[in-house]
């Protein structure tokens, strides 16, 4: 069923449908009220994609990260970046509470579009968000059963993490381990996956622990005190979380270990407490602010047509060796 069917059973133009299902154009409500009444009659179901596109602009778009990400200084950062690039597109950014997503229809009449950061199956807001009627670019991908992004912009998670643990082998590590955050998102599921087949291929199995996604030094650190209690043979400790590492440092000290000799440290993601750290600790950079301004690029791309919907964008990461594994 198409916008023509509807426009030939009403005996009225496609575009005098297309105002009338959208409320717009100067369309008189009699006529408006018999277009809908074919429509709902015929079964006629909008293009959501160009609906979208179609729509007029609030100058505005929304942000959703992660619940526990206002403490973590890698979402600051991103939106930061978000904020920056969607300002040169004369768009304002409106950061969304968890339940955003209950209210699709008042979220799409609020926002042009939708910058959703490291959706998680386990984040009740996500569905309605992806849902909500106007184009979504989310960053990293959304492993649930929910209505397709727009777009998205993605890392290289699995090479990240194998660049770690080659370093660490390289500075002589013979029993790594991984901190992995819990959870259902595209960046757990790639480290954890990832830490298994680097395990198998390098014929050295990678030991695995969970810590929460947004693990706090405590966590950290009580975690490897288990870890390293339970397994003295280990001799590397790769931290996933953001700010998280330190933990592991206090751990390693509390526990007669020299970081950077007999326990190398490194984590996944890069930021203030890892450069801080006594000694500094080896982390990947996913260089947030860069990668928050990518999304709201490729945002702001799709909402003025520049880019198609179904655009999917590579974000670089670089690695930054610190005394933490270099001695």
């Amino acid at each position: 069923m198409t916008l023509l069917d509807v426009a030939r059973a009403a005996g009225v133009s496609k575009s005098t449908v297309s105002d009338a299902l959208q409320g717009s154009g100067r369309v008189a409500e009699s006529t408006r009220d018999r277009v809908r009444e074919v429509a709902e009659q015929l079964g006629y179901r909008p293009n959501s994609a160009a609906r979208r596109l179609r729509r007029s602009s609030t100058g505005a778009i929304g942000l959703h990260l992660p619940q526990t990400a206002t403490r973590l200084d890698y979402y600051m950062n991103l939106a930061f970046g978000a904020v920056q690039r969607a300002q040169e597109d004369g768009l304002d950014v409106v950061l969304l509470a968890a339940p955003a997503g209950a209210a699709s229809g008042p979220l799409a009449s609020r926002v042009d579009g939708l910058l959703v950061i490291d959706p998680e199956i386990g984040d009740s807001a996500v569905p309605g968000l992806l849902d909500a009627g106007v184009p979504v670019v989310t960053g990293e991908r959304y492993l649930g059963p929910s209505p397709t992004p727009t777009g998205a912009v993605v890392c290289d998670n699995a090479a990240s993490l194998t660049a770690l643990l080659d370093h660490v082998q390289g500075r002589g590590a013979r029993r790594p381990a991984l901190l992995a955050p819990e959870g259902a998102s595209a960046w757990a599921e790639a480290l954890r996956g990832t830490a298994a087949a680097w395990g198998g291929s390098h014929g050295s199995q990678v030991a695995v622990r969970t810590v929460p996604f947004a693990a706090t030094p405590a966590d950290a650190e009580a975690a490897t005190r288990r870890l390293l209690a339970s397994d003295p043979a280990i001799d590397a400790v790769v931290c996933a979380p953001d700010g998280a590492a330190p933990g592991v440092l206090r751990a390693a000290a509390a526990l007669g270990r020299t970081v950077g000799a007999d326990l190398l440290v490194a984590s996944c993601v890069d930021g203030v407490a890892n450069r801080g750290a006594s000694p500094p600790v080896t982390a990947v950079d996913l260089r947030p602010a860069a990668y928050g301004r990518a999304c709201a690029e490729l945002l702001c791309d799709i909402l003025a047509a520049r880019t198609p919907p179904d655009t999917v964008r590579r974000h670089a990461w670089a690695l930054e060796t610190r005394p933490s594994t270099t001695g």
